[in-house]
C-alpha cells in the first residue's frame, strides 16, 4: 500500500504565495508520476499540473506561469509553488500518485487552500 500525505494549504491574499507538499510513502520501488488536482465548491476535480519520474511537466492552463511543481531528489515528494494566487484559485488541492506494481492510482487527503481578501 502506499499513502501520501499533504501539507502546506491554508488562508492567502490575493496575489500571496503559497507551498503545497506531498510525501509519498509504503511499498514503492518507483514513482512514475505524481501530481496535484483540485476541487472547487461545486466543479469537478481538475488536474493542476503533474511532473513524472522522467522530470517532464504539465499543467492547466489557468496556472500556467502562476505554479511551479518540483519533486525531490528521491522522488517521493512533490511541491506545487504557488505564486500570485487568484480568488479562483480557492479549493481543495489533492495530491495524486501513479507507482509502478500497482493498478490504481493514490490520492491524499486533501488540504484546503483559500485565497480571499
Amino acid at each position: 500500500q502506499v499513502q501520501l500525505v499533504e501539507s502546506g494549504g491554508g488562508l492567502v491574499q490575493p496575489g500571496g504565495a503559497l507551498r503545497l507538499s506531498c510525501k509519498a510513502s509504503g511499498s514503492i520501488v518507483n514513482i512514475n508520476a505524481m501530481g496535484w488536482y483540485r476541487q472547487a465548491p461545486g466543479k469537478q476535480r481538475e488536474l493542476v499540473a503533474f511532473i513524472t519520474s522522467g522530470g517532464n511537466r504539465n499543467y492547466a492552463g489557468s496556472v500556467k506561469g502562476r505554479f511551479t511543481i518540483s519533486r525531490d531528489n528521491a522522488g517521493y515528494t512533490v511541491y506545487l509553488q504557488m505564486n500570485s494566487l487568484k480568488p479562483e484559485d480557492t479549493a481543495v488541492y489533492y495530491c495524486n500518485a501513479d507507482v509502478s506494481g500497482y493498478t490504481r492510482d493514490y490520492w491524499g487527503q486533501g488540504t484546503r487552500v483559500t485565497v480571499s481578501s
